[in-house]
């Protein structure tokens, strides 16, 4: 499923994010960037421990940011690892669209043209999936309305019911 907002194109894909042949995926990362579950750890066992190697030389980075790593043996070029909040930590949604926006705009700033990223914080951080189609959709529509170089985004999600409810989302626009 996709739609076109100005001159990108949204879409939901179901699927291993490690699969996708996109400039950047996105990791749904921890704040120092040790990739030991989830997202984290299924980039590194694919895509090569030199991704971790990278990540450890940046070191720390605080919640709601992103970086971005070369993306070793994945069909990306790039690995964007962005911060999302964990439930209880207060400011969650806004962090939320913060760690959402700055993955689209380093993804921008490398001149990258397609972005694939997983649901950030659903996992062991606990972020209601609802709320996290709602805004990381409401994010990307509204940073494909104000003109951006990326051609393509994909909200790569690895179960059916993670599927619809972004689906759901998307289809409310």
């Amino acid at each position: 499923m996709e739609k076109k907002f100005k001159n990108t194109t949204i879409g939901l894909e179901r699927g291993d994010i490690t699969e996708m042949s996109v400039d950047a995926i996105v990791n749904a990362a921890n704040k120092k960037l040790q990739h030991g579950g989830g997202v984290a750890r299924a980039i590194v066992k694919k895509g090569g421990h030199i991704i971790q190697d990278e990540s450890n030389k940046i070191g720390e980075i605080e919640v709601c940011q992103a970086i971005i790593t070369i993306a070793g043996k994945l069909k990306a070029k790039y690995v964007i690892h962005a911060v999302g909040p964990q439930m209880g930590e207060g400011e969650e949604d806004e962090k939320l669209k913060n760690a959402t926006l700055n993955s689209l705009m380093l993804a921008d700033e490398y001149n990258l043209k397609s972005i694939a990223f997983p649901a950030i914080s659903t996992g062991a951080f606990g972020y209601p999936k609802d709320k996290c189609a709602k805004i990381m959709i409401q994010t990307a529509i509204d940073y494909s309305n104000m003109g951006t170089g990326i051609k393509t985004i994909i909200f790569t999600l690895i179960d059916d019911r993670t599927y619809d409810i972004f689906q759901k989302e998307l289809n409310s626009y």
